[in-house]
């Protein structure tokens, strides 16, 4: 259950879950890095290349687009709770970078259905 995973734990999921189904992302080559505040918070970078995910812990690579929330921001989003454009536009979501690949990757992550780690 996401709600009560921590940041990494949620990470390693969607990993798993993008990599069982890379379609979505095929063709795709960006980086997105999440700085997470509060409680278990943390930077984490999510890379899709080459029909591939992968997360890693921190700030390794310069990212197209960094995403900061609190980490309850956080797993609201991806359990569709929170939907990233009220969250821009409520203070609860910034935004360095592209914004553009920021709105790619909300719909992205709709294709998968994450609501089993509700």
């Amino acid at each position: 259950m996401i709600k009560n995973s921590n940041a990494n734990e949620i990470f390693q999921e969607i990993e798993k879950v993008m990599n069982e189904n890379p379609k979505p992302f095929e063709g795709m080559n960006a980086i997105y890095q999440y700085d997470l505040s509060g409680d278990d918070g943390g930077t984490y970078q999510l890379h899709l290349s080459e029909g591939k995910a992968k997360v890693e812990k921190g700030a390794p690579s310069e990212s197209d687009c960094t995403l900061q929330m609190s980490v309850d921001n956080f797993k609201a989003f991806f359990l569709g709770n929170l939907n990233g454009t009220v969250a821009f536009m409520t203070g609860k979501l910034k935004i360095k970078g592209n914004i553009g690949m920021a709105m790619k990757l909300e719909n992205l992550l709709r294709q998968y259905d994450l609501s089993q780690y509700r």
